[in-house]
């Protein structure tokens, strides 16, 4: 019940990312609820191989380019996706950084209902 519950707020969030910022359009709830879906999934199985492969640049930028796989996943989903839409990488780094100060606060929510 857990996971639905976050998956339903996750995809909130991404609509709040494309109302608070103009680089990231998201075309309806449904549109959003499968974005939250593939940027769950390439975050469980891409963003690991991405943190390893990218370890030296990570350590040497004391962890910044963390912030750049996070907008590098963003933009991959929007790619893939017909209802979401990223206008470019700056726009993906702004809307992957709210998108994941939002599922920080999704997080101690659900864990704090349960």
């Amino acid at each position: 019940m857990k996971t639905l519950i976050r998956w339903l707020l996750l995809a909130g969030a991404l609509l709040l990312v494309a109302h608070l910022y103009p680089g990231v359009v998201v075309k309806s709830f449904t549109s959003a609820l499968i974005a939250s879906l593939v940027i769950g999934l390439l975050n469980t199985i891409v963003r690991p191989v991405l943190v390893l492969l990218t370890l030296p640049v990570t350590v040497l930028t004391l962890g910044l380019f963390l912030f750049v796989i996070n907008a590098l996943i963003f933009w991959a989903a929007a790619t893939v996706l017909d209802g979401l839409t990223v206008t470019g990488f700056g726009a993906a780094l702004v809307g992957s950084l709210i998108y994941s100060l939002c599922g920080m606060v999704i997080d101690v929510v659900v864990e704090r209902l349960g």
